[in-house]
């Protein structure tokens, strides 16, 4: 092959390449901040270290590694499929079609702009509240996958985001504080909702349904979730299954627009 070859690169490869790029990008934000971000770095790095055996003409490393990337696909199934369940959720969610523009979902065009259109004061402040009363409460707060599946557990609403309404719904005497409240931009869309519950054995027995229902919504998209404890006020934070420390409301504000961001 003549080495100038390399650099014969037309439209469609560079169409290529910013697909591959955009793709891998997505797969990295899907596994970022979980345990499976360790393995996806290092499957890249076997898969790069495969490519330059294979360029080397080292064919028996070569072989080796391009017999365990071949064989491993299978277990990445196993390992990834919340992951794998997230982006197939991303791909079809009606959201994407009908309530974002396809170009709000290259955010990472402009990372440094915490913006949302969602009232994240009005809900820190709900929850603390809620918290210093000991008033139970699951907060579900949609983001590009859609709840769609979910909100039909429960009673929907198309109700203004605001401190008072939250604390409203979660009164203890409230008709509609059983359940979880879906937010989607800065509306409640939903209350009531019964989300699925997780099965995942990690999660410390002090919590109980509430915060397995949480885990559960978080592992099956990419919704965030807050909750109060209704024994201890404790307020948690689970986004991708799993709980968010935070050492004040601020982080906390901080920690959820720069998801919704």
């Amino acid at each position: 092959m003549n080495t100038l070859d390399l650099f014969d690169i037309g439209f469609i490869d560079i169409i290529d390449i910013l697909l591959v790029a955009v793709l891998l990008y997505y797969v990295y934000k899907l596994v970022k901040g979980t345990v499976a971000i360790n393995i996806f770095i290092g499957i890249v790095i076997v898969y790069l270290i495969w490519k330059l055996t294979d360029a080397l003409n080292m064919d028996v490393l070569s072989n080796i590694l391009g017999k365990f990337i071949s064989v491993g696909v299978f277990a990445l199934i196993v390992v990834f499929q919340q992951e794998i369940r997230k982006f197939l959720l991303m791909i079809g969610s009606t959201n994407f079609a009908s309530k974002r523009s396809f170009v709000k979902h290259f955010k990472f065009l402009k990372q440094d702009q915490l913006s949302t259109e969602t009232d994240i004061d009005a809900i820190i402040a709900a929850t603390e509240k809620m918290s210093k009363s000991k008033t139970g409460a699951i907060i579900v707060i949609e983001r590009n996958n859609s709840l769609d599946f979910v909100k039909g557990t429960g009673d929907k609403m198309n109700i203004e985001l605001s401190q008072p309404i939250i604390e409203s719904i979660f009164y203890k005497n409230s008709p509609l504080h059983d359940g979880a409240i879906i937010i989607e931009g800065n509306y409640i869309t939903a209350t009531r909702v019964i989300l699925p519950v997780s099965n995942e054995r990690n999660i410390p027995l002090r919590f109980g349904l509430r915060h397995r229902a949480a885990v559960g919504i978080t592992e099956k998209t990419d919704a965030v979730a807050l909750t109060v404890s209704e024994e201890t006020g404790e307020i948690s934070y689970i986004k991708n299954g799993e709980f968010c420390l935070f050492k004040d409301d601020v982080e906390l504000s901080m920690m959820i627009k720069k998801d919704l961001a």
